[in-house]
């Protein structure tokens, strides 16, 4: 383990981090927010705002998934998603919902440079609610080539999240 170079829960906390936050817009997947704790561990993320009856740690239904990020990723509860972006937009972030929308921006032209900036991922059916859309900068959409054109909430936060990380450590 030690070739790894991993990050004790120490390290991890004094480490400077990626200027993202992941907002969880009632998603209610114990594992798939396990899942998006993990991923976040992974590329150092900022923070994640839990909202709504989106499922809070510890649980052992995160914790399943999330092996031991929930103790190294900040996250911040909020009653709801609106009362987290005007938080968030009062901080000064670009707000983003993960979304297939009218007008969204395909994932491949997103600009995310040095952008303090937070992706909204919303419901496993529902996706990010309206009331939530409305207050977003943008819109920005995964491209997909198959029939479905649906992505699982946890593996659509691993992709933008890895996007934003490429667009800043190639600067």
């Amino acid at each position: 383990m030690d070739e790894l170079g991993r990050k004790s829960v120490d390290d991890f906390k004094q480490a400077g981090k990626t200027p993202l936050i992941v907002v969880l817009d009632n998603i209610r997947s114990m594992h798939n927010v396990g899942s998006i704790f993990r991923t976040a561990d992974a590329f150092l993320i900022e923070s994640i705002y839990l909202c709504g009856f989106t499922p809070q740690p510890p649980h052992r239904d995160i914790n399943k998934t999330a092996l031991g990020a929930t103790e190294t990723v900040e996250w911040k509860y909020f009653n709801n998603t609106i009362e987290a972006i005007q938080q968030l937009k009062q901080a000064g972030y670009c707000i983003y919902a993960v979304e297939q929308a009218e007008g969204s921006i395909s994932l491949e032209n997103g600009d995310f440079k040095n952008n303090k900036s937070a992706f909204v991922l919303g419901n496993e059916v529902e996706g990010v609610s309206n009331d939530v859309l409305a207050l977003c900068d943008a819109c920005i959409e995964i491209p997909q080539l198959g029939a479905k054109h649906s992505l699982n909430v946890s593996v659509a936060a691993g992709i933008v999240m890895w996007k934003f990380i490429e667009n800043n450590i190639h600067q």
